[in-house]
């Protein structure tokens, strides 16, 4: 075969080559990913082996050659190689024969990369032969299986075997080309620092905790509800966590004139107050849900009375009547350490005047005075 079609050969194969490449990269891009799964610096791999050689060549049968490659991984399971090696081999009779081969070989791997990694060899060269008889070109092929292992991260070691075949038609008349088996052992070195390792994916941020959950302030109210969340402790607050005023107001809440008298103490609350007395008590029931539903409120029970009447009987009566109602708060399941009293106050501090018989109503009560 002429020089043409041996340059035709290395074009097809070196053709072949790119598109694998170039295949490769559009599966990357496809797949959207940064992180570089290979190592693709430049490396160089020097290379001793040996020929089994054709017996058509009329040669010893064994030969040592030698060899370096440069070259590089285009993908995470292939890479490239120019190379060059030569053999001299011992003519039957006298002389010798030598091959000068250049060419590029392609490997593709399986396997993880930092692991013994199988691998299938193709190559294509142009081989430069010497020998008393002639002296030219021919092209040659090679196929082969190899291993490859990887042992620093700048080095490999490589072990191939396969099948060469030369189309030496000049050599020896009748001979149109030559197959010899061989066996190699390759180091390879890679140059320059290797690639940074990718980084760590980020950890996914820690859960936000359930707000419902948490009660940041203490103040009873839960932090998805609370619109004042930094309250100081003790503040009373409303449902929304916010501060509240917490009134409760015995207004309503009235005592016939002259009652309680001191053998009504003890007994029916009811039969004290002022008609209507459901007035009364509803006043009283609710000022109960009230400290109940905020068991931070302290109250004191204050009692009072009109005018009518000396100042000490009024001091007397203003004192059974917050005694009654601290008695039935106490009988409601409000315990007595959040209630002050029961105190009197007798006719001071009237509400309303004391001239008209309304005035003088609304003056026989009982108040509930929160304490701040």
């Amino acid at each position: 075969m002429n020089r043409k079609g041996l340059f035709l050969l290395i074009g097809l194969a070196l053709g072949g080559v790119g598109a694998v490449h170039a295949q490769d990269t559009t599966a990357d891009t496809a797949s959207s990913t940064s992180t570089t799964t290979y190592d693709g610096r430049w490396y160089i791999a020097p290379t001793v082996g040996g020929y089994y050689n054709d017996t058509d060549r009329n040669t010893n049968s064994r030969q040592v050659y030698y060899g370096l490659g440069v070259g590089k991984f285009i993908s995470s399971n292939a890479s490239i190689d120019l190379f060059i090696d030569r053999t001299k081999r011992d003519r039957d009779g006298a002389g010798n024969w030598s091959n000068n081969n250049y060419g590029v070989a392609a490997r593709f791997y399986a396997g993880a990369w930092d692991a013994w990694r199988p691998y299938l060899l193709a190559g294509v060269m142009g081989s430069y032969h010497t020998n008393a008889d002639d002296k030219g070109w021919a092209p040659a092929a090679e196929l082969g299986v190899g291993v490859s292992k990887t042992i620093t991260d700048s080095s490999d070691i490589r072990v191939e075997g396969g099948y060469r075949y030369d189309w030496d038609d000049k050599t020896n008349r009748g001979e149109n080309g030559y197959g010899d088996w061989f066996l190699g052992f390759s180091v390879v070195s890679r140059f320059g620092a290797p690639p940074a390792a990718p980084a760590p994916a980020a950890a996914p941020p820690p859960a936000a905790p359930d707000c419902s959950t948490l009660d940041s302030d203490g103040d009873g109210v839960n932090d998805c509800e609370d619109k004042c969340p930094s309250t100081p402790a003790g503040t009373i607050v409303g449902p929304d966590g916010c501060p509240q005023q917490v009134v409760i107001d015995l207004r309503g809440v009235n005592f016939k004139f002259d009652h309680p008298k001191k053998n009504e103490m003890g007994g029916n609350i009811e039969k004290t107050l002022q008609e209507p007395t459901s007035d009364s008590m509803g006043v009283l029931n609710q000022a109960v849900d009230t400290l109940q539903r905020y068991p931070q409120v302290h109250v004191t029970v204050a009692g009072y009375t009109d005018s009518v009447g000396k100042d000490a009987y009024n001091q007397s009566l203003s004192e059974r009547r917050a005694k009654i109602v601290y008695d039935y708060l106490t009988a409601h399941g409000i315990t007595a350490d959040r209630l002050d009293g029961p105190i009197g106050h007798g006719e001071a501090d009237p509400i309303d005047s004391n001239d008209t018989a309304d005035g003088r109503a609304r003056n026989r009560r009982t108040e509930l005075q929160v304490k701040k």
